[in-house]
């Protein structure tokens, strides 16, 4: 069953074949699946604590089978990091402003936790609704034992917009640029036990105009690391 689109060509939720989806004019389509697609593909095949994002959080330094890591995802967006995240044994707790967003992440749990593919999927991965600050602020308040503050703000696309994939161009189109970024970083620091991992395109600014105290560097984007103590 799909809703009718508004004639106004203004975005607009549906849902069908299974899935809830966000669309403009029911060809290209944002939703959200961790048990098919992109993200179980990448799961499969992404390269495990090789990858970039894996390195940055430190899991290249810690054995979770002898201690489990706390990730805080506080720009989760799709959830497509904290996926990845979760995947390779860390806990992740995912944190998304827009309703709309929100509903779609909530789909995505809805079916992953059914798939026999993901039987972790449950106990690894938690979603809120929240604006990141208002978030940051109440795991500090509540001293929520959190390792990693993962942070992946909005950050306009320079390229043109043919060159970037149409669901992604709706997507930003949807939720904008978040202006508030900058103020997330020193919370950030003050929750995370071990490190802030900040995810930037490769011409971004430092957040907040602070220096990283390492970086990873992938081909389009980078990954600011602010450490405050040892994984080990």
């Amino acid at each position: 069953m799909t809703n009718k689109a508004p004639t106004d060509n203004q975005l607009f939720a549906a849902f069908d074949d299974g899935k809830l989806f966000l669309t403009r004019d029911s060809k290209t389509k944002i939703f959200v699946d961790f048990a098919e697609g992109a993200s179980a593909h990448r799961q499969k095949f992404g390269g495990g604590k090789n990858q970039a994002i894996a390195k940055a959080v430190g899991l290249n330094k810690i054995d979770l089978a002898k201690k489990s890591l706390h990730v805080f995802d506080a720009t989760a967006g799709m959830g497509k990091d904290a996926f990845v995240l979760a995947s390779l044994g860390c806990n992740v707790t995912l944190v998304e402003r827009q309703q709309p967003i929100y509903a779609l992440l909530i789909d995505g749990f809805r079916r992953a936790k059914t798939s026999s593919h993901l039987p972790w999927f449950d106990e690894r991965m938690t979603v809120i609704n929240a604006p990141a600050q208002q978030a940051l602020t109440d795991a500090l308040a509540e001293k929520q034992l959190v390792d990693v503050v993962y942070l992946d703000p909005m950050f306009p696309h320079r390229e043109k917009s043919a060159a970037v994939k149409k669901d992604m161009a709706l997507f930003q189109t949807f939720v904008g640029t978040d202006d508030d970024a900058d103020e997330l970083l020193p919370n950030a620091i003050q929750l995370a036990q071990k490190r802030v991992v900040v995810k930037r395109p490769d011409y971004a600014p430092f957040l907040n105009n602070q220096q990283p105290s390492t970086q990873i560097k992938t081909k389009k984007n980078r990954f600011d690391v602010y450490v405050n103590a040892a994984m080990a």
